[in-house]
């Protein structure tokens, strides 16, 4: 049984690409000062103009990482500043993935450690996108397994019979009018962005789909949320519907008596 119930630990991204950083200082030393004497033999400038390149790159890269950490901690931060985390984010993560390979560190744990980084810097963008701009796509396997009807290419034909959260999330689209989607896949998925293209995705699936989601429609602002798996991966999978709501009223930005409306039933 596999259970998601948990929550992913956002500070084991952040401890591992900190330590990248650390060996990135330390390889950068090393390449400037062993280039130095023949560097200085061509152009006695060159050494300076290149430690002040490799200069540049640490410094955005830590810059970057002290903005993942604001991000989480949910502290102010200059807009530009919050692209360049989100694109220092998605660029590094092959880099913390291979540490923690060499750590011994479940890559399940990272992917989800990455997920929780990703959507607290998003969530500190304070993004609002219309309804219409929105596209929700979720994984097959949160439908129940032994329902004879097709959804994957029209949700329409869901029947609500209340057996898996698709008809949930179904009432939800047309409550709101974000654009819904029952995915087989990542290609699926990605043609469907291209199809609509919104200012923004969430997504639910696990751990691994949701990170090469998130790395695929880049620099597409991306909120995953993690599915619950009591039946194991990809089978009968469900999702929390009170987080799906909750991650879904932070970004959409409803009309003034539409958000009265649904405080008053909250």
């Amino acid at each position: 049984m596999d259970c998601m119930a948990e929550k992913p630990k956002k500070r084991l991204f952040i401890e591992l690409i900190s330590g990248s950083y650390a060996v990135m200082l330390v390889t950068f030393w090393m390449v400037w000062y062993i280039t130095y004497p023949g560097l200085y033999n061509i152009n006695e400038y060159l050494p300076v103009i290149f430690g002040v390149i490799l200069c540049g790159l640490l410094f955005l890269m830590g810059f970057g990482i002290v903005g993942m950490v604001f991000g989480i901690l949910g502290w102010p931060l200059p807009s530009l500043f919050k692209r360049q985390t989100y694109s220092l984010l998605n660029m590094l993560f092959y880099v913390v993935l291979d540490s923690g390979k060499l750590l011994g560190i479940d890559r399940r744990r990272i992917e989800s450690s990455f997920v929780a980084v990703s959507n607290a810097i998003v969530r500190n963008r304070h993004l609002k996108v219309l309804p219409d701009r929105l596209l929700v796509v979720t994984p097959h396997c949160l439908q129940l397994a032994s329902c004879p009807h097709k959804i994957t290419r029209d949700h329409n034909n869901c029947k609500r019979c209340g057996g898996c959260n698709i008809g949930d999330l179904v009432q939800l689209a047309e409550e709101i009018g974000f654009h819904f989607f029952v995915v087989t896949g990542g290609t699926l998925a990605r043609q469907k962005v291209k199809e609509i293209r919104p200012k923004a995705v969430v997504a639910i699936a696990c751990e691994r789909d949701l990170t090469s989601g998130i790395q695929d429609v880049y620099p597409l602002p991306t909120v995953g949320i993690m599915n619950i798996r009591p039946n194991g991966p990809c089978y009968n999978t469900k999702v929390d519907i009170e987080d799906f709501r909750r991650v879904i009223t932070e970004i959409i930005d409803l009309p003034d008596a539409e958000k009265s409306g649904n405080s008053k039933e909250n």
